[in-house]
């Protein structure tokens, strides 16, 4: 294994455990904050019971996700100083502010965990909200380091030298709002489907009603976040289009540019003949996706180096996962918004469905991450730097990535047995 390989397998692993940790850390609060509010209204001690749980679990994965956090925060320095060199004093501003997030967040989450029967209701019930909107001001701002990575901006490149920064413009660039939005609504497909997913198992069990209000105080969440979800990949996917042409092109494995593209569904890209093999074309699907325009021009990779594509198999099968999911999961949203006018919750195959999407969620979001970070390849700062001309010259980074690995597995075990602790102490597992 080269360093090179070893360094991004090392990322990569980090970066596909810590967005576990850190959405749902990110995302629970505002669950915990509907249940508290439901508890505050209505007197039903079983939303007091949830609020209570879900509680626990938003610290775990708090605190899980802060060490996580921490890990990869030293890995940029550690695997790729060229790329601090140049986007530390460019990009140093979303890290800062997210840090200030991440800090109130703390204080926020400190004062919810210990303000029972010791503030006022309504007020300690405040700062649970403080808590997920601190969450989601974090992981927009690590989102808008993330983006200029994909569209660096607020500053001017002379001989490899950054010149006359904005930091501000760097921040906001054009990518930012496009990936920003994508990712939050993500998390709470992501989430929202984890977390209902669980309770639906635990029903199938032991047909308790306490799972049954747990899935209906996550519900609006889960329907709103997936209906949204595919007009956000729209959004999403004309700008990238526009910004990253390439990227698009890996993603639909689109070898020859034409007008009126076909949309293709599954397949495996063959690099050596230039097709896709297997796959489904839906006709002008493709150009209306990235141009708003069923005629309209869509390039194709022979428009670019070949040195410069990226993995076009690894990138094409990651979005066609996040794509066929995102998919499937609107359509269960569309179920659970009919679900009590259509009685399905004494139907057996809808309680099944919604166990077996336990993970959909988090399986299309890992996906939609690696189109992210793979497509862009072999570029780190798009256009610019490219990822080996940042690696660090230090040899021996496969022993790095063992250390990583048995950290991040290490935390995974911890986390599931405290979460299933949790589980048995309030009977929802025996």
């Amino acid at each position: 294994m080269t360093d090179l390989l070893a360094a991004r397998s090392q990322m990569a692993l980090s970066l596909a455990f810590h967005i576990i940790f850190a959405i749902v850390g990110m995302v629970m609060p505002f669950f915990m904050a509907r249940a508290h509010w439901l508890y505050l209204k209505k007197g039903d001690e079983d939303y007091l019971k949830l609020t209570k749980f879900w509680m626990k679990g938003v610290a775990i994965f708090f605190a899980t996700g802060a060490v996580s956090g921490t890990a990869l925060s030293f890995e940029l320095g550690l695997l790729w100083p060229e790329f601090m060199k140049y986007a530390g004093p460019i990009i140093g501003m979303p890290f800062s502010w997210e840090g200030t997030a991440f800090f109130l967040e703390a204080i926020f989450l400190g004062l919810y965990l210990y303000g029972f029967n010791r503030l006022k209701p309504y007020v300690h019930w405040t700062f649970s909200l403080l808590v997920g909107l601190c969450g989601l001001a974090s992981g927009i701002f690590i989102m808008a380091a993330n983006s200029w990575m994909n569209s660096p901006s607020g500053f001017d490149w002379n001989n490899g030298v950054a010149t006359h920064i904005d930091p501000v413009r760097a921040m906001f660039n054009d990518a930012w709002l496009s990936q920003a939005q994508h990712m939050m609504i993500a998390s709470f497909v992501a989430v929202s489907f984890l977390i209902s997913g669980l309770h639906f198992i635990f029903y199938l069990k032991n047909k308790n009603d306490l799972n049954i209000k747990a899935i209906k105080v996550v519900q609006p969440f889960l329907v709103l976040s997936a209906l949204l979800i595919p007009l956000s990949g729209d959004f999403s996917a004309k700008d990238v289009a526009k910004r990253q042409p390439l990227k698009l092109a890996a993603m639909e494995s689109h070898f020859h540019s034409e007008k009126g593209a076909g949309l293709i569904l599954g397949g495996l890209p063959n690099k050596k003949e230039r097709k896709v093999e297997y796959g489904l074309k839906i006709p002008y699907a493709l150009s209306f996706l990235a141009t708003g325009d069923f005629n309209g021009e869509v390039l194709g990779l022979e428009e670019f180096p070949e040195e410069e594509w990226p993995p076009l198999t690894v990138t094409h099968i990651a979005f066609q996962i996040m794509v066929g999911l995102g998919t499937l999961m609107a359509f269960i949203a569309l179920l659970h918004l009919f679900s009590g006018k259509l009685e399905l919750w004494k139907k057996k195959w809808f309680l099944i469905l919604n166990a077996l999407a336990t993970p959909f969620g988090l399986i299309a979001l890992e996906a939609g991450w690696v189109v992210t970070e793979v497509g862009r390849q072999p570029w780190i700062i798009y256009g610019l730097l490219k990822t080996s001309e940042a690696l660090t010259p230090v040899p021996g980074i496969k022993w790095s990535l063992l250390v990583f690995t048995f950290v991040y597995l290490s935390l995974s075990v911890v986390v599931m047995w405290l979460m299933t602790r949790q589980f048995k102490a309030e009977g929802f597992i025996e």
